[in-house]
């Protein structure tokens, strides 16, 4: 064999090695056909997470359905029967006590953070500031003249909080009662109607606090603060005593922490595979952000943002994979 010869053949075995090393897995590595469920909730970021998981799984040979589920009781009922295969967003800041809940019936994994650190609380854009200056305190919101600076046609003299879909619950009903707020909640109907009435009102300059979190593009796209409420505390939730009014519960600002992605129980021995990519699989904060906004700013499907996604991080997904 000559020079050449050699060096065509050592080419085209290390080509070979290449293909089946970034090919889809052989039908028969993977474990089960059933269809693997991963949840989609009534935010985007958690179903951008959704759809770049599924599709991941997808190029690996797997079947992957989308079932949409409810926030809080997918984690005590859809995951631990089985009706929910994973999920991708279970917040600290809203989920504590479901998480715990769940954990205790023994029928559901975490498999842990999924990477960006959580924050939710009450939000106003800066113009409000000068209408209120003793913002960012919370006591400034007492003051009746704040309040009103906050009201609405529907809510005057009291001021209007948007707080979130009721699904995320977040205690703000509670909150307002429990700090003596002149404030009415109103709750938005879904995600995208929240940040709907945030961006009317930002452009006009009118009146809004609400409900924002991070991760999410909005307290990159709008100038604000949050309200500085008492520090979070579980016994500020569970016990009246332990906070500023010794009556009542709720009475400090909104847990802070991790976000977690959970499993069903038994998707370690029927898909492990799929359970190793669910269990490594992390994302950026500012990636996320970013891509949350090309789908709620830019107009993209989800489907077209997770794809791109997955296409131009391939080494990266099959890294989790191995």
């Amino acid at each position: 064999m000559s020079e050449l010869s050699g060096w065509k053949s050592r080419i085209l075995a290390v080509t070979a090695v290449v293909a089946m090393a970034l090919a889809p897995l052989p039908a028969k590595a993977v474990e089960s056909n059933d269809p693997i469920k991963i949840a989609l909730f009534d935010w985007t970021s958690v179903n951008l997470n959704a759809r770049i998981l599924g599709d991941i799984l997808e190029k690996l040979g797997y079947t992957v359905e989308y079932p949409t589920g409810d926030y809080l009781s997918s984690l005590t009922t859809g995951l631990t029967n089985g009706d929910i295969t994973v999920g991708m967003e279970y917040w600290d800041t809203t989920a504590g006590e479901a998480m715990k809940a769940s954990d205790a019936t023994g029928q559901t994994e975490k498999l842990g953070m999924l990477g960006p650190k959580a924050k939710e609380e009450w939000w106003y854009p800066l113009y409000m500031k000068e209408k209120c200056p003793g913002l960012p305190n919370w006591e400034a919101l007492k003051d009746p003249k704040c309040a009103e600076a906050f009201s609405t046609p529907e809510t005057a003299p009291n001021g209007r909080y948007l707080g979130g879909p009721v699904t995320w619950e977040g205690f703000d009903d509670e909150r307002v009662v429990a700090l003596n707020l002149p404030f009415t909640v109103i709750h938005a109907g879904t995600d995208a109607a929240m940040f709907a009435e945030l961006d009317s009102a930002y452009q006009r300059k009118a009146p809004i606090m609400l409900w924002i979190y991070s991760p999410h593009w909005a307290p990159a796209k709008y100038e604000g603060e949050w309200v500085q409420f008492p520090e979070y505390s579980p016994e500020c939730y569970s016990d009246p005593k332990a906070g500023v009014n010794p009556d009542k519960a709720y009475d400090c600002g909104k847990p802070h922490g991790e976000i977690w992605k959970y499993a069903w129980g038994g998707m370690k021995d029927k898909w492990p595979v799929a359970y190793k990519v669910a269990k490594n699989y992390q994302i950026d904060t500012n990636e996320l952000n970013a891509m949350s906004g090309q789908v709620d700013l830019d107009g993209k499907t989800i489907e077209e943002v997770a794809a791109a996604w997955v296409a131009a991080n391939e080494p990266k997904w099959r890294a989790w994979a191995q």
